[in-house]
């Protein structure tokens, strides 16, 4: 009995207080939640059905694999509880298990403690059992098959015991250390993500506030020299007397903010082009709104790329430029590269540098496991309505890539510990997403990924068929070896279909570490063959690994043919003077 005048009682009755306050604001939110198509939650129930006839297709051609999974499961599952029994009768602590590589399962209690060694023994053999069944159901087609054993995958991650308070000891503890106190502490933190977010609840995985852009990240001198509905140009400023004569214009993927390749000084990507002599010019591309219901890609070519490579020829005087591209801002650079080819204007590209960019989608990963017709219906019916593609919706995508990682051990650190969302610029860049015109993202997901029409020949720009066989320019291509959105053979198979100086070049790590890897750290290497692959894994079999970051022999072959003879070039002309200081006004617009 806890005595009213005591400390205790005092924090006891402060906490109920708060509780009853973050209901009431938990209703409020739930109340004012914004409604969004049901195909956008789950596979349609045409998917679910395949799932069974083949499930039952497969009982009935080979039913001795169904039942041994089965007889496995249960024979184990026996052993497990008589183990347990066992155990217990004779006041023991459990016999020590091997080592767990699973970080979920860290806490001593899960290896001593009967309870819980027994939840986590389930777990782990109902999780094997469900992957041995749903990974060779051979009535389905490959295609299908991978998406039974991810959305499997999504089930079994999702049914972890560390996801519950009752099966989760580390949040057990912690409540018990805290007197409850990281409950409330977490049922504010489960509150704040819902009010913040009317589509949906997406757990905060960084400090929103740790980190100011323009102040702590994307510091880089530079200012905007020109803009449009679609984007603002931004012109580094030089930091060497003397800099290369041809530009190099960066173009990010406009899913995310350009500012990843200009966190902090010393992992900035434009920093070190900088550095080492380029005239450096970024595209910061909108975050669009309704207002931008029509514009397709072809809007991001004729109002975006074509205009902006424009700009950076018409500021430095000069025919031609080097060009990056990054993930889809690369989709957009090969889209540019063959149509200026097919109107006779494919010198105003020097050379082009692809980071984890598809141009053929057949194989789409993981990603393609989303583009099944329930969740293409969803989006057409959301884009429909809002006339734009909710930044939460694609947030929401490429977190449940990684759903141990981006959604559920957040999630569990947060609401269950009680644990305040760390400063971590990466997190925080990576929460602030951009939205997709209704148009754009409709024709991206049904004529790139689903049709596939790019690889095809059959994807049309502004009157031209876009074909992969017309770029006819020294390109450099980087991909990541782990990379969950842009599969590595997927995008080399895709440009080894151009025609010009092909150089490829394959990273360690993922999707943005891979290129994210400073040359002054070289924390991650790469493997580099001198062959084109025609057959991706045959290319890696024969490439020689490096252990040092791929920004020096990127910078090298930027380089070939090239001197540090012309002055350091002045921000802007006078046509294009200088609007605002870099990063701009444009990246600052939060997502809806």
């Amino acid at each position: 009995m806890i005595d009213p005048t005591s400390p205790d009682a005092e924090i006891l009755e402060e906490n109920l207080s708060k509780i009853n306050a973050l209901t009431q604001r938990m209703m409020a939110a739930l109340a004012d939640r914004k409604s969004h198509s049901a195909s956008l939650e789950s596979p349609d129930h045409q998917f679910y059905a395949k799932a069974a006839a083949a499930y039952f297709a497969e009982m009935m051609s080979d039913p001795s694999r169904i039942i041994e999974a089965q007889v496995g499961y249960w024979t184990q599952s026996l052993k497990n509880w008589s183990e347990i029994q066992q155990q217990i009768a004779a006041g023991a602590p459990p016999s020590p298990s091997e080592p767990s590589t699973d970080k979920r399962f860290k806490n001593k209690s899960w290896d001593e403690n009967p309870y819980f060694k027994m939840i986590k023994q389930q777990y782990l053999l109902s999780s094997q059992t469900i992957e041995t069944i749903t990974k060779d159901m051979t009535h389905l087609p490959h295609p299908e098959r991978e998406k039974v054993s991810f959305f499997a995958k999504q089930v079994v991650d999702m049914f972890a015991p560390t996801n519950f308070l009752a099966s989760n000891p580390d949040a057990l503890d912690r409540a018990i250390e805290t007197n409850g106190q990281s409950l409330v502490d977490g049922l504010e933190n489960f509150v704040a993500d819902l009010e913040s977010n009317q589509q949906g609840i997406a757990v905060t995985l960084a400090d929103p506030n740790a980190f100011a852009v323009g102040k702590d990240i994307a510091t880089s001198p530079g200012s905007v020299v020109f803009q449009n509905r679609m984007f603002q140009l931004i012109q580094y400023s030089p930091s060497t007397p003397k800099v290369y004569k041809k530009p190099l214009l960066i173009t990010p993927p406009w899913i995310n903010k350009f500012y990843i390749l200009d966190l902090r000084p010393e992992n900035s990507l434009i920093k070190y082009a900088v550095d080492q002599g380029h005239t450096v010019f970024v595209v910061s591309w909108v975050n669009p709104d309704a207002s931008y219901a029509d514009c397709g890609f072809d809007t991001y070519l004729e109002e975006g790329l074509l205009v902006a490579l424009d700009k950076v020829l018409e500021i430095t005087k000069q025919k031609s430029a080097n060009v990056v591209g990054y993930c889809i801002g690369g989709t957009l650079l090969a889209c540019t590269a063959a149509y200026l080819t097919a109107i006779g204007e494919e010198q105003k590209i020097n050379k082009a540098t692809f980071f984890t960019t598809m141009t053929d989608f057949e194989s789409p990963g993981e990603l393609g496991n989303f583009l099944e017709p329930g969740f293409l219906k969803g989006i057409v019916e959301q884009v429909k309505d809002a006339g734009y593609l909710e930044s939460y919706f694609m947030s929401r995508t490429f977190s449940y890539l990684r759903a141990r990682d981006l959604v559920y051990a957040p999630a569990v650190r947060s609401y269950m510990m009680g644990e305040a969302p760390p400063a971590f610029d990466l997190l925080q860049w990576n929460a602030d997403s951009t939205n997709l015109p209704g148009r754009m993202a409709v024709e991206y997901l049904q004529k790139l990924y689903v049709d596939n029409e790019l690889a095809k020949g059959e994807f049309e720009l502004l009157g031209q068929k876009i074909r992969l066989a017309q770029i006819n320019r020294p390109i450099y291509v980087v991909s990541t070896i782990q990379d969950h959105i842009a599969p590595w053979a997927s995008t080399f198979r895709g440009l080894a279909k151009t025609r010009g100086e092909r150089t490829f070049i394959l990273s360690e790590s993922g999707h943005i570490a891979g290129i994210v890897n400073p040359a002054s750290r070289d924390k991650y290497g790469h493997w580099h063959n001198s062959e084109p692959p025609r057959d991706p894994e045959f290319w890696l079999e024969n490439a020689t690994f490096v252990k040092e970051s791929w920004w020096h022999r990127w910078a090298k072959w930027l380089a070939t043919d090239e001197e540090k003879t012309t002055p350091a070039r002045k921000l802007g002309n006078k046509a294009n003077p200088e609007i605002e200081p870099a990063p701009g006004s444009y990246v600052l617009k939060p997502g809806i």
